[in-house]
C-alpha cells in the first residue's frame, strides 16, 4: 500500500506542473509490483498491484491544500510505520494513521470508491472557490489488488485534529436523534469515546464563539451544505475535537489507543512539522479558538471537519427512511432527503453555537444639546 502511494506520487508530482483536463478526471495509472522488481518499481515482498485514480487531479488538490509533495511522502511513508486503530469503524473501514498524525488512510467500500469518482469533478472545482471550506480533505484515492483477486480501494485524508494538542472531548454531530447517544457509564469508562447528538444536548454543550467567529463558522457551513444538498448527499457529520489550554497536553490519549504497524525502512529523512495555517478554521494554533462576545480569545481550542461525505441519498436510504418511519418520527432519523438532512443539520449546528449575552462595546452616546425655551418637550411615548 504505502510503496504504491511512493511511486504512485513521486512519478505525478515529478512532471511539470499543469491544470487537469477531462480527461484527468476519469484517469487511473496502474502499477505492477512482485518480488524481483524492475526499472519503475522495486522488487516486494509479495506481487501485488497498485491503482493511482485521477493523479493529476488529487496532484493539483494537494497543492490547492498547501501539500509539499515530498512533505506528503515523508509522512505517509517515513521509515514505513503507520498508526492504526484496534478495530474497524462502525461502517467497517479501517483508519490508518501516518506517523506524524497529519493523515488518515481510510479503506472504503466500492460503491464509496465509484461515487468518489463520479462527484470529484464537483468536489475539485469547490475547493478551488472555496479555499476554507470544512469538507473532508481528501488527497489521493487509490486501490491494491492483492494475489487471488482481492481488491481493497482506500483513500488518503487529512487529519482533521493535530499532532500537537490533546483532543479532551471529540463530538460527531449530524442533527438527528434517533440513536445518536454513548451511554454515560461507556464514557466514564473511556473517556476519549466520540460522542454524538444527545450526548452533546443533555451535557447543554455549546461552542463559545463569539459574533464574528460564528458568522465565519456558519457561512462556511452552509456553503459546504448547499454542495452536498447539490450532489444529494446526506448522512455527513460535523466532527468537533476540543482541546483545554487549562487542561493542557499530559494525558497522551493518541499513545494510549493507537498501535504501531512497521515495515522496511528505505528512506531516512526526518518528517516536516505540520503545518494548518491556510485555511481560516486552522489558523489559531492549528485549530479554532474560542471567544467571547467581545470576539477576545478564551481557553478553548476547537478542531472542525465535515466527515464521511461519500453516502448518497439511493435506493438503499430511501428504503431506510420508509421503514424507519413507521416506527420512528421522521424528524429525527438519520437517513432524510438531502435537502432536508441538510436544514436539519445547519439549524442544529446554529443552536450549538453559544448567543453572545451582550453585545461588542459601541462608543458612549453623546449627550443630547438641551432643548430650547421655544422648543415643546418631547412626547415621552412617541416611537
Amino acid at each position: 500500500m504505502l510503496t504504491g502511494i511512493r511511486i504512485a506520487v513521486g512519478r505525478v508530482s515529478a512532471k511539470i506542473r499543469r491544470d487537469p483536463t477531462k480527461e484527468d478526471f476519469q484517469g487511473a495509472h496502474k502499477l505492477v509490483f512482485d518480488v524481483t522488481g524492475n526499472e519503475l518499481t522495486p522488487g516486494v515482498k509479495y506481487d501485488f498491484k497498485f491503482k493511482d485514480y485521477a493523479p493529476w487531479v488529487f496532484r493539483n488538490l494537494r497543492e490547492l491544500f498547501h501539500i509539499d509533495a515530498a512533505d506528503y511522502l515523508m509522512s505517509l511513508t517515513h521509515k514505513y510505520i503507520l498508526s492504526e486503530l484496534g478495530s474497524p469503524g462502525k461502517s467497517g473501514s479501517f483508519f490508518y494513521y501516518s506517523r506524524d498524525y497529519r493523515y488518515i488512510i481510510k479503506t472504503i467500500h466500492k460503491s464509496e470508491h465509484v461515487f468518489m469518482r463520479r462527484i470529484l469533478t464537483d468536489y475539485y472545482q469547490y475547493v478551488r472557490r472555496n479555499p476554507n471550506t470544512l469538507l473532508c480533505r481528501i488527497y489521493g484515492l487509490h486501490r491494491i489488488k492483492l494475489p487471488r483477486g482481492r481488491k481493497i480501494h482506500f483513500m488518503v485524508m487529512g487529519n482533521v485534529f493535530p499532532a500537537n494538542n490533546d483532543v479532551h472531548e471529540t463530538y460527531d454531530l449530524k442533527g438527528s436523534t434517533f440513536g445518536r447517544w454513548i451511554p454515560e457509564d461507556e464514557i466514564a469508562h473511556n473517556p476519549h469515546a466520540v460522542m454524538k447528538d444527545l450526548n452533546w444536548v443533555r451535557r447543554a454543550k455549546q461552542l463559545e464563539l463569539g459574533p464574528e467567529k460564528s458568522q465565519m463558522l456558519m457561512a462556511q457551513l452552509e456553503k459546504d451544505v448547499e454542495l452536498l444538498t447539490q450532489l444529494h448527499i446526506m448522512d455527513y457529520s460535523l466532527l468537533i475535537g476540543i482541546h483545554d489550554f487549562n487542561r493542557g497536553n499530559c494525558e497522551r490519549y493518541r499513545d494510549q489507543r493507537l498501535q504501531l504497524v512497521e515495515a522496511h525502512a528505505t528512506v531516512e529523512r526526518r518528517p516536516s512539522r505540520q503545518r494548518r495555517k491556510h485555511c481560516i478554521f486552522y489558523a489559531d494554533n492549528g485549530g479554532y479558538q474560542s471567544s467571547n462576545c467581545n470576539d477576545q480569545a478564551t481557553t478553548l481550542l476547537y478542531y472542525f471537519g465535515v466527515i464521511d461525505i461519500l453516502t448518497p441519498y439511493n435506493w438503499v436510504k430511501k428504503t431506510e427512511h420508509a421503514w424507519k418511519s413507521i416506527t420512528q418520527d421522521k424528524g429525527t432519523i438519520s437517513s432524510i432527503p438531502p435537502d432536508q438532512y441538510g436544514r436539519r443539520f445547519l439549524a442544529f449546528m446554529r443552536n450549538a453555537i453559544a448567543p453572545s449575552p451582550l453585545p461588542r462595546s459601541l462608543p458612549p452616546v453623546p449627550p443630547s444639546d438641551p432643548p430650547s425655551p421655544d422648543q415643546p418637550p418631547a412626547d415621552e411615548h412617541a416611537l
